[in-house]
């Protein structure tokens, strides 16, 4: 997939990850492009599914979800199909926003959104009742936001 993408690819994609309502005239200013070829290139970047989404960000704190919660899980080691039930139940879940496949103490981490303690609490004991293939539950309470981002470096 990566070689599919060249100089142009990659500043358009780069323009669009910081502000993904840009428009076609002003990524074909700062690319070098006419505007009908940069969104001819956004079209085929999208179905070729380089292009997942856009989305737009929000303050948890303007929400009534602020707190964030990093939970690792352990998952039966015997149980092989867990990772797929476990995929198909958290792709249900609005409030588990990222699950990461891990190497280490822990083979899952989730990025969980709550309204507070109890909630996630509430939540927790929802995964644990629901997903049996998962053994033990680590969490770790974010105190501080530090940096939140999901850009990907792309290189021109």
């Amino acid at each position: 997939m990566v070689e599919q993408l060249d100089q142009f690819d990659r500043s358009i994609l780069d323009l669009l990850q910081r502000d993904c309502q840009m428009k076609a005239e002003a990524i074909a200013d700062r690319v070098g492009l006419s505007p009908s070829a940069v969104q001819r290139r956004l079209k085929r970047l999208r179905s070729d599914g380089i292009i997942t989404a856009e989305i737009a960000v929000i303050s948890r704190k303007a929400t009534d979800y602020p707190m964030t919660f990093i939970t690792g899980m352990e998952i039966e080691r015997d149980n092989y199909d867990a990772l797929a039930r476990f995929r198909s139940w958290a792709d249900k879940q609005d409030n588990i926003q990222q699950v990461y496949y891990v190497t280490g103490q822990v083979d899952l981490v989730a990025i969980i959104t709550a309204r507070d303690v109890e909630h996630y609490d509430d939540i927790s004991a929802q995964l644990m009742s629901e997903n049996p293939q998962i053994k033990r539950m680590n969490t770790n309470v974010v105190l501080r936001d530090i940096k939140i981002g999901l850009q990907i470096p792309i290189k021109p």
